[in-house]
C-alpha cells in the first residue's frame, strides 16, 4: 500500500521530523555486532500477486491452481519462501487490499482446500509460505462494517464512526485520505461519518477496541494453525489513531497523517500481536510508509522486537519527489544513501528486507536500469540489492526481466491509486492532460501487475481465456520459456545469484562498507565475515566508466563471480566498466 499525492507535504514533514529527533546508534558491545541467525534470515522470498501470476482454469484471472502448477518452477529457481498478496474474498476496490472475509479464499482464486494443497506442496518442496495481513482497514462489504452501520450494534465501535460538525454538514475533522480526497464518508441513513485513511471502500478498523484486537489475534491463529509460516503486515504503523481524532495541521495535502502514523498505542498493540506469533515458529515483516531506519529500530530491534523485519520505501524514491507519481531524473547517490543508511544502522541490531520490485512499484529495469541494456542492467540490479545484508524478496516476473507496459489512455488502466493521482495532477497541480498521462504511465502500479509472461504462445501462456488485464506486448521476446533456455539470461543469473546468496556465509552475514560514495555512476560496496570478503561492483551508466579497485583490494587475487559480461580481464586493478556492468570478487 502506497501513500499518494495527498500525503506529499506531510511525507516531507515526517521525514524531517525523524531525522531531527533520531537517536545515535552505538555498537551493541565492545566485541562488535552480533548477528542472531534465525531461519528467516536465510530465506529468498518470492512475492506472488495472485491475479496476474498464472491462470489454471482459463477464466483470465490468476489463481491457486496456477500457483500449484508453478511450484516446481519456483523450487528450481531456488526460492524457499512464498509471500502471497491478499487471497481473501474482496470486491477488489484495491485488488485484494480491501478484505471482505479474513478466513476464506476469494472464489476467483480457489478455496481453502486448494490453498491447503498449495501450502502442503510448498512445504514438501522446502518452501515457507506467508500471507498478507491487512488489518488497518477492511472492505466496506465486510460483515463487521455492514453491522457497524447500526449505532446500537456492538460492531459500531469496530470502526471510527463519528457525528459531523455543523449539524452533520461537515466531516468530524479535516483529515485527508491517502487515496481519495477527504478521509471521511457519510452514511446517509445514520447521518454519521466513517473514517477511511485510504480508499472510501476501505474503512479503518478501530484497534483501540479490545474486541477488534482479539479479532486480529484470532485471524492470525487461524492461518498459523493451518500451517502458514508468517505474515507481511500492510501499513501496520497506521493502526493506532490519536485519541479524539484531532484536526491535522491545515495544509491542503496529507492533513492528519501526524495523528495516525506511529500512533500513541502502536507499540502496545503490536506487542499484543507479537505474543500470538511468538507461540509459533513463524516470522513477521511490517510495511510502513515514511519509515526511516532510526524509527524502524523501535519496531524491529532484536533486543525487544515487535516485528522481525520492516519494508520501507526510501531507496525506491531516488527518482521521485517523495512518491512514485511525481517521477524525476534517477539520482543514484540518493538510492545509495538510503541503502547504506539502512545497512549501517541495522547491522547487528536488526535485519533488513531487500527488494527492488513489488506490486506497489513500476518495474525496476524500466525505472533504475535501461530497457536498451535490459539483460545487463537487469543482472546488475539483481546483484546490487541481493548481495547486501538482509532477506531478499523477488517479485513475480522480476527474475525474467519484465518491463513496464504502456496503454493508450488513462481509462485503460485499473489502478485506483494512479487514477486518483492523475485527477489531482490535473485539477490540483494544474498539469495538462498529456503531461499528467506521462507521469501516470511511468508510475502506475499496473506496470508491475501485468500477467506474468510464461512463453511466447497466445496471452504469454498466462491463460487460455481472455486476460483480466492486457499482457505486455513484448512477451514474444521476454518470457520464462526463452529465459530458462538461454544460459546467459536474467533468469539464469537470478538462479545462480539465489544459490550463492543461500550458500555463501559472507553474502548472508557479512558487514557492509560502501565506496565511491560521491559517484553518480558507480555503486560499490564490500561485505566481510570471518576473515573473508566480497567486493560488489555495479555501474549505473550506459557509457564506459573508469574504475579503480578500493584500497586494500587486489583484484588479481580475487575470484570473479556473478559478472554480467563474459570477458572479465583485470588490468592492474584499474579498467573501464562497460554499460551497466556488474562484477563480484571473492577474497579469502
Amino acid at each position: 500500500m502506497r501513500v499518494d499525492i495527498y500525503c506529499l507535504l506531510y511525507y516531507f514533514f515526517c521525514l524531517c521530523y525523524y531525522k531531527i529527533s533520531g537517536f545515535i546508534i552505538f555498537f551493541m558491545s565492545l566485541g562488535g555486532n552480533v548477528i542472531m541467525k534465525e531461519w528467516y534470515k536465510e530465506l529468498v522470498v518470492y512475492q506472488i500477486w495472485p491475479r496476474s501470476f498464472c491462470d489454471g482454469n482459463g477464466d483470465g484471472i490468476g489463481d491457486l491452481e496456477g500457483v500449484l502448477s508453478k511450484l516446481d518452477y519456483l523450487q528450481d529457481l531456488g526460492i524457499n519462501c512464498i509471500w502471497f498478496s491478499p487471497l481473501y474474498p474482496s470486491p477488489n476496490a484495491d485488488f485484494g487490499y480491501d478484505i471482505a472475509d479474513y478466513r476464506d479464499i476469494h472464489k476467483e482464486y480457489g478455496n481453502l482446500d486448494l490453498f491447503k494443497q498449495v501450502l502442503d506442496g510448498a512445504h514438501q518442496r522446502g518452501m515457507k509460505v506467508i500471507m498478507d495481513l491487512v488489518v488497518n482497514h477492511t472492505s466496506d462489504v465486510h460483515e463487521w462494517f455492514i453491522k457497524s452501520k447500526d449505532p446500537s450494534s456492538p460492531y459500531h465501535d469496530y470502526y471510527f464512526w463519528r457525528k459531523g460538525r455543523l449539524g452533520g454538514k461537515l466531516p468530524p475533522n479535516n483529515w485527508l485520505s491517502c487515496f481519495e480526497g477527504k478521509a471521511w464518508e457519510k452514511d446517509e441513513k445514520s447521518g454519521e461519518y466513517y473514517l477511511h485513511v485510504f480508499a472510501k471502500k476501505q474503512p479503518d478498523l478501530n484497534h483501540d477496541n479490545p474486541k477488534v484486537r482479539q479479532e486480529v489475534k484470532d485471524i492470525m491463529k487461524f492461518w498459523l494453525d493451518m500451517g502458514v509460516d508468517g505474515f507481511r503486515e500492510d501499513v501496520i504503523t497506521f493502526i493506532s489513531k490519536r485519541k479524539g481524532l484531532p484536526n491535522g495541521i491545515p495544509l491542503p495535502i496529507g492533513c492528519g497523517i501526524e495523528h495516525y502514523m506511529d500512533g500513541p498505542n502502536i507499540h502496545k498493540y503490536l506487542g499484543e500481536y507479537r505474543e500470538v506469533t511468538d507461540k509459533y515458529d513463524c516470522f513477521t515483516v511490517g510495511e510502513a510508509p515514511m519509515m526511516t531506519p532510526d524509527n524502524a529500530l523501535k519496531y524491529v530491534d532484536e533486543k525487544k522486537k515487535e516485528l522481525d523485519m520492516m519494508f520501507h520505501f526510501q531507496h525506491i524514491e531516488a527518482d521521485a519527489f517523495l512518491i512514485d507519481f511525481l517521477q524525476t531524473k534517477f539520482k543514484l547517490k540518493e538510492m545509495k544513501k538510503a541503502f547504506t543508511n539502512w545497512q549501517n544502522k541495522l547491522n547487528g541490531r536488526a535485519w533488513n528486507t531487500l527488494y527492488i520490485e513489488n506490486h506497489d512499484h513500476p518495474r525496476i529495469i524500466s525505472r533504475y536500469g535501461s530497457e536498451k541494456y535490459r539483460v545487463e542492467s537487469g543482472k546488475m540490479l539483481a546483484n546490487m540489492y541481493m548481495l547486501q545484508q538482509g532477506t531478499p524478496f523477488v517479485y513475480q516476473g522480476q527474475e525474467l526481466g519484465m518491463l513496464n507496459t504502456r496503454l493508450d489512455s488513462i481509462d485503460d488502466y485499473v489502478d485506483c491509486f494512479v487514477k486518483n493521482n492523475y485527477e489531482v495532477a490535473i485539477n490540483k497541480l494544474h498539469m495538462n492532460k498529456k503531461k499528467a498521462f506521462e507521469f501516470a504511465v511511468k508510475s502506475t502500479r499496473d506496470n508491475s501487475r501485468t500477467p506474468v509472461q510464461w512463453d511466447d504462445s497466445k496471452n504469454a501462456g498466462f491463460t487460455t481465456g481472455t486476460p483480466w488485464f492486457p499482457v505486455n506486448k513484448n512477451y514474444k521476446q521476454i518470457n520464462a520459456k526463452a529465459e530458462m533456455a538461454d544460459p546467459n539470461s536474467i533468469y539464469n543469473h537470478y538462479k545462480k545469484l539465489i544459490k550463492f546468496k543461500k550458500e555463501n556465509e559472507v553474502a548472508k552475514w557479512g558487514d557492509y562498507k560502501e565506496y565511491y560514495k560521491n559517484s553518480d555512476k558507480l555503486y560499490v560496496y564490500s561485505r566481510s565475515y570471518n576473515g573473508k570478503s566480497m567486493l560488489v561492483i555495479n555501474s549505473f551508466s550506459p557509457e564506459r566508466v573508469p574504475f579503480e579497485a578500493p584500497k586494500g583490494f587486489d583484484l588479481d587475487k580475487g575470484t570473479p563471480i556473478l559478472c554480467n559480461y563474459e570477458n572479465n580481464f583485470v588490468q592492474q586493478n584499474g579498467f573501464k566498466l562497460r554499460p551497466y556492468e556488474a562484477r563480484v570478487y571473492l577474497f579469502d
